[in-house]
């Protein structure tokens, strides 16, 4: 139904900015929320979870392993629905110290051919104090809530690590674990921020001061470091050592991809525009990296894996590469809510 019917009216909102689209489907989503007995009936459809499916990850209970990647629900508007569409948790962000608008618009772009995104948003959010603001409001969500925390785009790279910690104080009451966004392609020289000196310091900056909060009375949280597919393989081994060294709760992989490699041809007019890609074309790539991760660490270091998962199976390939959980992000896009659903029914039944 959604790829008869609701997916062709999506595509057509906004005159086909994949952007409206998106603000479109989370106001409804937000709607959807406020609406007394709308939830209920919902997860009576999509959100009943096999206790199969339930599982620990560094020491937080997630009852599925199917989540909802960062960059959809930025800044928490929709939480309610997202449980009620089946996933067992959800990340929220990447969100940046300061409020920013982003980079110019359009950015967010549908390869359709390819079943592929090319985004550019350049972390547009309201900020670490507005979700902090919102999140209080909200009762218990019934899954784990991720936050992945970046850099204000006007930050000096030399300040990134006064960035990072300040939203990680406000926000660290609220969240379940911590994304340590480091790897989007679009904002300036964040990238660098993955190499081994600058990580160290970043990493150990924010144990510090996790360490200092949970002195204070709050509950200790995991922190994740989410990394790009474009790395070597030397590269990603001294990301590990760092932080293995550090503490590191886990991994999340990957981020989108600079790279242009299995678009259609009908897509390649789009194939020049800035950007991360995500999709289909990260399939094959996040799962050699999530299983480069788990050969590296002898599967010691949990691993959550995202890109690429257009159907279940793809969700498969990344459990069978070593992955503890997994996230959906453009499957949505171009599958809809029903694929939370089988994804579900397949993790159960293996």
């Amino acid at each position: 139904m959604y790829q008869r019917l609701i997916r062709p009216v999506l595509y057509r909102l906004g005159r086909g900015d994949a952007e409206v689209a998106h603000e479109q489907t989370l106001h409804g989503l937000r709607r959807l929320s406020r609406i007394p007995g709308a939830v209920p009936a919902l997860s009576r459809s999509y959100g009943a979870l096999p206790a199969a499916l339930e599982r620990t990850v560094f020491g937080v209970r997630f009852p599925s392993p199917v989540g909802l990647a960062a960059g959809m629900d930025k800044n928490g508007v929709a939480l309610p629905a997202w449980r009620a569409l089946g996933f067992g948790f959800v990340e929220v962000g990447t969100v940046t110290a300061q409020p920013q608008p982003g980079n110019e618009k359009p950015r967010l772009f549908r390869l359709v051919e390819s079943e592929a995104v090319i985004n550019r948003m350049g972390f547009n959010n309201e900020g670490s104090a507005a979700l902090a603001t919102r999140l209080a409001q909200y009762g218990d969500l019934g899954y784990p809530l991720g936050i992945s925390i970046g850099k204000s785009k006007v930050t000096p790279l030399e300040e990134a690590v006064g960035d990072y910690v300040t939203s990680l104080r406000r926000l660290y009451r609220f969240g379940d674990y911590f994304a340590v966004n480091v790897s989007s392609p679009n904002t300036p020289g964040l990238r660098s921020l993955q190499d081994s000196g600058h990580l160290r310091e970043l990493l150990t900056a924010l144990h510090t001061e996790a360490s200092a909060l949970t002195t204070g009375g709050l509950k200790p949280k995991p922190i994740l470091v989410k990394i790009a597919p474009d790395l070597t393989e030397q590269a990603i081994d001294e990301l590990l050592g760092v932080c293995t060294d550090v503490g590191v709760a886990g991994i999340i992989a990957t981020n989108t991809t600079i790279g242009r490699d299995g678009l259609a041809a009908g897509d390649q007019r789009l194939a020049g525009e800035a950007g991360g890609l995500s999709g289909a074309p990260l399939t094959e790539i996040s799962a050699k990296t999530v299983a480069r991760i788990n050969a590296s660490t002898s599967g010691a270091l949990p691993i959550i894996g995202v890109g690429g998962v257009l159907d279940p199976d793809d969700a498969a390939r990344l459990f069978d590469a070593g992955a503890s959980l997994v996230q959906l992000y453009s499957g949505l896009i171009y599958r809809g809510p029903g694929l939370v659903r089988r994804t579900n029914r397949l993790l159960a039944s293996r």
